[in-house]
């Protein structure tokens, strides 16, 4: 046990010189390139100082000697004329141009954006991907979305790693039964995308952050029930915000990143008090990913109580069918009389119940 203890004793010292060792040359190589550029700086100046009056006189007397040979083209004067012109319209609406982008830049910083992406061309996802999987390595994941199956649980989503790899994720999906995915799958355009389609995606999504709940990875989802406005993804210190447009699919929208900091004005921290009053409205249910319950609980977050997560209309259209088959009819060889089962007894009693209370009030 001793000499176990001296060998990862000696392995922890090894580890620990080679990374200051290396923090040791690096810093040693970043200040040594910075004194070089300074030195390089001050020679480049010494020179053109130096040599400012040499060239100053050469091109003087090239332009005297040009100019005895074209100052009485009145043509050619013309025409340097009309370029210098053009050249001086260029230079101002440059300069112009350049001072209104500069104060987009300042509005844009002071609002916390610090990054438009378009979502065309492979080289353009990739590096999203790439700079999501680095923000949101083994850091908090919140993530509001439509059905989740693009984005987390297909190999080529953005998020699909970061989930696996994150310190806990907060996730909010559609309710496949609600009228809001109904909604969302009307109003987009193409053919192939129907209620049922974004039943199955959403179901493939719980199956798969059931998955990861299994291998005791921190996962929590919410379904809610009203269409969806904002794609919003919330990894550290950087949001990820696309638009739900009516009849357009999300992936096509460009992505806004908005970075936290100490700027008041940033938008940053109003889109993450967005996320969490989603979170925390009572009327959005908790799935439980073990008993394939929707669990509701009050702005304490207390339970209040718990429904079986399955689909309201097959419900009472089941419902019906077994009351159908529950109650007797005239004329086939049963009683005339209607014979009043348990589940009538309870209906009839909620609804004598209802109307004494109608009569109260």
């Amino acid at each position: 046990m001793l000499s176990f203890f001296i060998v990862h004793f000696y392995q922890i010292m090894i580890m620990e010189t080679i990374l200051i060792k290396k923090r040791f040359l690096e810093d040693f190589i970043s200040g040594s390139a910075r004194i070089f550029y300074h030195i390089a700086l001050a020679a480049l100046s010494a020179a053109i100082a130096l040599s400012l009056p040499w060239i100053l006189n050469l091109i003087a007397e090239k332009i005297l000697v040009y100019w005895s040979i074209f100052g009485n083209e009145k043509l050619l004067v013309v025409s340097i004329e009309m370029a210098v012109a053009i050249l001086l319209v260029f230079f101002f609406n440059v300069i112009g141009r350049s001072w209104r982008d500069r104060r987009l830049s300042n509005m844009a910083r002071d609002a916390g954006l610090v990054l438009v992406k378009p979502v065309k061309g492979f080289f353009s996802r990739r590096r999203i991907k790439k700079l999501k999987e680095r923000q949101g390595f083994a850091k908090d994941v919140l993530v509001i979305g439509s059905t989740g199956f693009r984005t987390f649980v297909d190999s080529k989503g953005d998020l699909h790693e970061v989930i696996q790899n994150c310190r806990k994720a907060w996730i909010m999906l559609l309710n496949p039964f609600s009228e809001g995915a109904r909604a969302r799958a009307r109003s987009i355009l193409d053919p192939q995308v129907t209620s049922e389609t974004f039943r199955e995606q959403i179901k493939r999504s719980i199956a798969f952050l059931r998955g990861l709940k299994s291998v005791n990875k921190e996962v929590k989802l919410k379904l809610y029930y009203d269409a969806p406005l904002l794609k919003l993804t919330i990894l550290d210190d950087h949001i990820w915000i696309q638009h739900y447009h009516a009849g357009l699919d999300v992936q096509r929208m460009p992505e806004y990143v908005f970075k936290h900091d100490q700027n008041l004005s940033s938008l940053y921290i109003p889109f993450y008090q967005y996320f969490m009053t989603r979170w925390n409205d009572p009327n959005v249910p908790e799935y439980d990913l073990e008993s394939d319950e929707l669990i509701y609980r009050d702005t304490a977050g207390n339970e209040i109580r718990r429904e079986k997560f399955e689909d309201p209309e097959a419900e009472t259209a089941s419902r019906n069918v077994a009351d159908h088959h529950l109650v007797p009819k005239h004329g086939h060889g049963y009683p005339s009389e209607r014979v009043i089962y348990p589940l009538q007894q309870k209906r009839r009693s909620l609804a004598c119940i209802e109307e004494v209370f109608k009569n109260v009030w």
